[in-house]
Parts: structure tokens; C-alpha cells; sequence
């Protein structure tokens, strides 16, 4: 027999039931309920992330209505647009006009008040018939989580593309 003094981290201790024993027959409703309170968490999660980018969206829209009416007014030329390919490699003719809202011509507003993203796939046929980009959402934030230095406020892009200096 030892003669150091028994502690709580030197007594032995009863054996404990394994965990679905323990647990019990009323354990599986809790849980359940659990999985169900969780699953029901994240669908309205996803329903609230919807709801802000479609008036997020709704926002830019309006800008970038007043914009195709401002370059208008101010008669500033639309540009043929062109669209790249997702490497950067090819360039592609697209049938659509407007403003290329960043430096890198990657985004523009067309003269119809839509919003493209100018990266399409790269392929062969494209280069004899041209891509044409499809509409997407606009941002308020072009290149938002970009590197620093790479994102621009929509209402900034929209005002240089008017030959305005940006806000600040």
C-alpha cells in the first residue's frame, strides 16, 4: 500500500456508461431538435445573405441608370467592349457597346444599362465569332476582397468613367 495521500487525481474512479447509454432514450428528441433549430438557423442565414445582395443590387442598378443617363447627357462615347478570356490570353469581340469601368477592363456598363463582368471561357470558336458576356448583379464594391489597392467603390468607378475625379 503506498503511503502518499489519496487525492481526487490519485482515487480511483467509478466507470462511467458509454456515451449512448448515457444519453438515454430522451437525449434523441433533444438532439433532433438541435438539428432541426441549426438547419432552420442557416436557411434564414442564406435568406438574409439574399435579401442584401439583391438590394445591393437594386442600389447599383439605380446608379448605374443615372450613369447611362449622365454619359449621355455629357455625351460621352460608348466603346466597343471586348471580353477576355478567363487566363487573360484572348481577347474576344463581343456585340455589346459601353464603358469599361476599370483601368484592367475587366468590368463595364453596356449603353443598354446592364452590368458585364468581360471573363468568358476560353474557346477556339470564340475567336472567330466573338463571346457574349452575359449580365450579371453589379456590386456596390467592384473587386470587393480583392488584394489592397484592387477595389473600387461602384459610385467612384461610375464618376471616372464620366471624366470626374473620384470622391474623397
Amino acid at each position: 500500500r503506498s503511503t502518499r495521500p489519496t487525492t481526487s487525481s490519485t482515487r480511483p474512479r467509478a466507470p462511467t456508461p458509454s456515451w449512448p447509454a448515457a444519453r438515454g432514450a430522451a437525449c434523441g428528441g433533444v438532439a433532433d431538435d438541435w438539428r432541426d433549430a441549426r438547419k432552420e438557423a442557416a436557411a434564414a442565414h442564406v435568406r438574409e445573405l439574399e435579401r442584401r445582395r439583391q438590394a445591393e443590387a437594386a442600389q447599383a442598378r439605380a446608379m448605374i441608370a443615372e450613369f447611362v443617363a449622365e454619359a449621355r447627357r455629357r455625351g460621352v462615347p460608348p466603346q466597343r467592349l471586348h471580353a477576355r478570356s478567363y487566363d487573360g490570353r484572348q481577347r474576344y469581340r463581343t456585340p455589346l457597346h459601353g464603358w469599361y469601368l476599370r483601368k484592367n477592363r475587366t468590368v463595364a456598363v453596356g449603353t443598354d444599362g446592364q452590368f458585364y463582368v468581360l471573363s468568358v471561357p476560353p474557346r477556339l470558336r470564340s475567336l472567330v465569332t466573338g463571346a457574349t458576356p452575359e449580365p450579371s448583379d453589379p456590386p456596390l464594391v467592384l473587386g470587393k476582397g480583392a488584394r489592397d489597392g484592387e477595389s473600387i467603390d461602384l459610385a467612384d468607378a461610375l464618376r471616372i468613367a464620366l471624366g470626374d475625379p473620384p470622391r474623397r
